[in-house]
């Protein structure tokens, strides 16, 4: 089930030019699942109005404390809340927070509610900078809100500073990380790897396979949502990263090997879903490779790499950890027999296995099919589906594998 699912999260927007993001940011909410009620400040109203935000939300949109209809909307707003988002955030309505002021819905809202508090700042100059503004941050902060932002840039005025709202698909990224704070996994260390490797034959080529790192960052999200400490490890990808991982890029296998040893040492789960090269070039040429008229094609001997899950498993058998290995088996023929092969072979406790050959699943695609196995010979079969929900199942045997549940 999706992290956002029949989630309420309030959205306080107040006067800022950054409101339009708050419009996407609702949209987005809405989107994956969540109920959003939004509370808009008169300032707000300035900016955007209400029917904007209750296009994108399909749901009343609340602004006004007197409203006899809402007389009491601040308790329902504040307590039903999973998490209240204030973005944007003027530093007006900071100021007011920070003094328990409760002069409209809005403040009143926060006063009254039991959830996590997320604020989004946005405001324009110095005003970021100024003292009272430090202040009121401080004081917010140690009373437990937590501030994402403001980030640099041009600001409505022409000044260029602090004080931009963070972009919509950042701050959906922290309020992940809010809502799963209390997840199955909260308090476990997982360790993903991700993507390709990329093997240097000249400084201009490189021998790699189409990994695009979908799955493996779908992984990392779906343990972030159920609230572990992820550390990701990836070769290059072109997707964004999850909000919230340790990331630790690398490129070749070798550098994969070293880093996922060391973070292993601490991990309660490793979950493999880097495509590494199995072999390299024996000898890496420090000059580009010229074609030479008359002259055939280079030789290019190769070296085996270093296999990551083996070095895992003989580090394993020495200090205990990780608790718990998963691995990957993209395959073309013989599907399972080859999965179950290595998952003996490598001591692994689960391994999920996909035909690569099909075009709908596997590489460069937004979907996959799998077959996850464990070493007790239990079977789930995983029908295609997007490579999200294929991680979200991943990460819940995990979790129930790590806590003992069946």
């Amino acid at each position: 089930m999706s992290l956002f699912a029949d989630k309420r999260i309030t959205l306080g927007v107040t006067g800022s030019i950054a409101v339009y993001k708050a419009v996407d940011l609702a949209s987005k909410l809405t989107q994956v699942g969540a109920l959003v009620d939004v509370v808009m400040t008169a300032a707000a109203q300035q900016f955007v109005t209400p029917i904007t935000f209750r296009s994108v939300t399909g749901r009343p949109i609340h602004t006004d404390l007197w409203d006899m209809a809402e007389h009491i909307a601040h308790v329902q707003l504040g307590e039903q809340a999973d998490l209240l988002v204030i973005a944007p955030a003027s530093a007006h309505t900071l100021a007011k927070l920070a003094q328990g002021l409760a002069d409209n819905l809005l403040t009143v809202t926060a006063l009254a509610a039991r959830c996590p508090l997320l604020i989004a700042p946005a405001m324009d100059g110095g005003m970021y900078e100024h003292p009272a503004t430090q202040a009121n941050i401080k004081l917010l902060g140690e009373r437990g809100a937590l501030f994402i932002g403001p980030a640099e840039g041009r600001m409505a005025s022409g000044l260029v500073g602090r004080g931009r709202m963070v972009e919509p698909t950042d701050l959906m990224g922290h309020i992940r990380l809010a809502l799963g704070r209390t997840g199955p996994l909260a308090g476990r260390h997982i360790v993903v790897t991700a993507g390709p490797t990329q093997e240097p034959v000249d400084p201009v080529r490189y021998l790699t396979n189409r990994s695009s790192g979908k799955q493996g960052l779908a992984l990392a999200q779906a343990a972030l949502d159920a609230g572990a400490q992820v550390t990701l490890i990836s070769g290059p990808v072109a997707e964004p990263l999850p909000v919230g991982a340790a990331y630790q890029p690398v490129r070749t296998a070798e550098e994969m090997c070293v880093a996922v040893l060391a973070a292993a040492k601490s991990a309660d789960a490793l979950l493999m879903a880097a495509a590494v090269a199995d072999f390299r070039p024996a000898q890496f040429v420090d000059q580009k490779i010229k074609k030479t008229a008359g002259e055939g094609p280079p030789t290019i001997h190769l070296a085996a790499n270093p296999d990551i899950l083996l070095a895992v498993k003989e580090q394993r058998e020495q200090t205990g950890w990780p608790r718990l290995v998963l691995g990957f088996a993209a395959e073309t023929d013989a599907v399972l027999s080859h999965g179950q092969d290595k998952l003996r072979r490598k001591g692994l406790d689960l391994i999920a296995i996909n035909d690569v050959s099909q075009p709908d699943a596997g590489f460069e695609v937004d979907t996959n099919r799998i077959t996850l196995l464990d070493r007790h010979g239990e079977k789930w079969e995983r029908p295609l589906a997007s490579k999200t929900a294929v991680a979200e199942f991943i990460v819940s045997r995990v979790a129930a594998a790590l806590t003992g549940e069946n």
